[in-house]
């Protein structure tokens, strides 16, 4: 069994995503090619944003944000503690920094009671995280950053499909940031992201941060990087898009199933309201998850722990000042959670299977 099976998806797509490469192979315009813009469109449009500036990866998309919007030296970041490390790096990468805020335990997103107290004079930015699949209260996030004079960048690296009150995520807050990874709901076939804005200055600023700190060659306003998206990758992500929704709402339907199955046996995920939730990682909590992960494992049974430890607890954090006990609600999570096999294309005698193996091993 696969935790997250790409390889039946590319036999699925297989005719569309081999006739998208062949037309690069056979223009050759590798660097920035016709489909990089293509796919842009189509995702500016999905979103409901002006702009859609595609760019090496997730990872680089938050640091060009942080990079437009000027954050340097001096500022601060506000976080989560509970997340990848990408999203914190790229604040201390700019030279800024991070400032974390304790997580919900419900949802695993940012506790908005605890938002305004994390606000400082040097508070530049906020990163809320999108975590496994659904958004945090942008609504909410996005009244307090407005009243502070604060930019919002979403880092929706897992939740690109999902909705808050109908509106898309990477679409609700000045900057939105995806991910085009393999194994996020929509991923290319290497490293890929994107990032959203309806604002033209800022997005002709990342635009120019992604080649090099120039919008024409020879012509560079700002200090930049090489940050393009392959031409390859575009291809692929336009032979999958025809079929993204219809993946979207396996996502949901399958999510749901497992909470309905395994409900009662550990705590499931909970959509909050207005959300949808499009599972990049269905992750459940269990209090001795080492033990039934062991268990699983033996009868064949993948998992994963996104995060074994929360960003407070990395070496090159250190120096933050932070310790543990500081964020009760992320350490209790990173301690719990686990992920089974969730894709689009699980099979309802799979996730059975899933089902009956983690009961037996609990």
């Amino acid at each position: 069994m696969e935790f997250i099976d790409l390889k039946t998806q590319y036999r699925q797509l297989k005719a569309e995503i081999d006739q998208r490469i062949s037309q690069v192979l056979e223009h050759s315009h590798f660097i920035m090619g016709p489909e990089v813009a293509e796919v842009e469109q189509k995702l500016a449009e999905y979103v409901r944003v002006k702009h859609c500036i595609t760019v090496a990866s997730g990872t680089v998309s938050l640091e060009i944000a942080l990079r437009a919007l000027g954050v340097g030296p001096g500022d601060e970041v506000i976080t989560v503690p509970f997340t990848w490390i990408s999203t914190a790096e790229v604040i201390s990468l700019v030279g800024a920094r991070p400032v974390f805020v304790d997580i919900e335990p419900k949802t695993y997103n940012i506790d908005t009671t605890r938002l305004e107290a994390a606000l400082s004079p040097r508070t530049k930015a906020i990163i809320p995280v999108s975590l496994f699949g659904q958004m945090p209260d942008y609504g909410k996030i996005n009244r307090i950053a407005e009243a502070r004079g604060v930019t919002v960048i979403e880092d929706g690296a897992q939740s690109f499909g999902a909705t808050q009150r109908g509106k898309p995520s990477c679409g609700v807050t000045t900057i939105g940031s995806t991910s085009f990874f393999p194994a996020k709901p929509f991923g290319c076939y290497g490293d890929g992201g994107a990032l959203f804005t309806s604002d033209d200055s800022l997005a002709e600023r990342m635009r120019a941060i992604r080649t090099h700190g120039g919008m024409k060659r020879h012509f560079h306003s700002l200090v930049g990087m090489n940050a393009r998206f392959d031409t390859l990758q575009a291809a692929v992500l336009l032979a999958k898009w025809p079929k993204f929704e219809w993946e979207v709402k396996q996502r949901e339907r399958i999510g749901a199933r497992y909470s309905e199955l395994l409900r009662g046996a550990c705590v499931v995920p909970d959509v909050a309201t207005d959300n949808t939730h499009v599972y990049a990682q269905y992750t459940v909590r269990i209090p001795d998850r080492d033990k039934v992960a062991e268990r699983l494992k033996a009868n064949q049974i993948p998992t994963a722990v996104y995060y074994p430890k929360c960003l407070h607890e990395q070496p090159v954090f250190s120096s933050l000042g932070y310790k543990w006990g500081n964020f009760p609600e992320s350490e209790k999570a990173s301690r719990e959670v686990l992920s089974l096999p969730m894709h689009p294309l699980l099979s309802q005698e799979d996730q059975d299977r899933v089902v009956a193996a983690f009961k037996s091993s609990c």
